[in-house]
């Protein structure tokens, strides 16, 4: 058989444009198929640590950030709110914190890393609404014994201004301390251990 009519030139282009589309269609479809393997933007913003700068928080307030899709709730406590906190241990349905949901570097009974920063999930643990900062001192629809806390109007739990659930509550747990660190004294990551807890 003759090749005497071939262009050895044009077959060689022919081969070299079809392997390069070839490769490049390889390409275009294995870059969504490994980019599926990774967490999309969102699923990572979702649980990404969140920065919070606690400075900004003035003593009594409360201060509300987003971790993971829920309220973060944030407070600056007064001593004298710290001080009232012993008061209450006997209406406390679980004062240690030994049931519920914190890290171990946090002091049980003031359930922060800090006494006067409380870092709370926002979320009651009956049916999950979202409780109410009532820092008040016995104001008329909670009665003359509130010294301040949390109100669920969901179902009425109550909480102290620990997260502590009072005893006698549809709330079987005190509000969850999210795993959480200082970066600095003003700023703290929700989201991160502390580091030599």
């Amino acid at each position: 058989m003759s090749n005497d009519g071939v262009n050895k030139g044009r077959r060689r282009f022919l081969v070299a444009a079809t392997s390069v589309v070839g490769a490049a269609g390889a390409v275009g479809a294995a870059v969504p198929f490994v980019g599926s393997w990774f967490p999309s933007a969102r699923a990572k913003a979702a649980g990404a640590p969140v920065r919070v700068n606690v400075s900004k928080v003035e003593p009594g307030q409360q201060l509300v950030a987003e971790w993971r899709g829920k309220p973060m709730f944030i407070v600056h406590r007064t001593p004298e709110i710290l001080q009232g906190l012993d008061k209450l241990t006997g209406d406390i349905a679980d004062p240690e914190s030994k049931a519920s949901e914190q890290p171990s570097y946090v002091d049980p009974k003031v359930r922060s890393i800090k006494p006067e920063i409380l870092v709370l999930e926002g979320v009651c643990t009956h049916l999950g609404c979202a409780p109410t900062f009532r820092p008040e001192v016995a104001p008329a629809d909670l009665g003359k014994d509130w010294i301040g806390g949390y109100f669920c109007a969901c179902h009425g739990s109550r909480y102290d201004m620990a997260g502590r659930v009072y005893k006698g509550q549809p709330a079987p747990l005190n509000l969850p301390v999210p795993p959480y660190k200082y970066e600095t004294d003003d700023v703290i990551i929700i989201g991160e251990d502390q580091e030599n807890a």
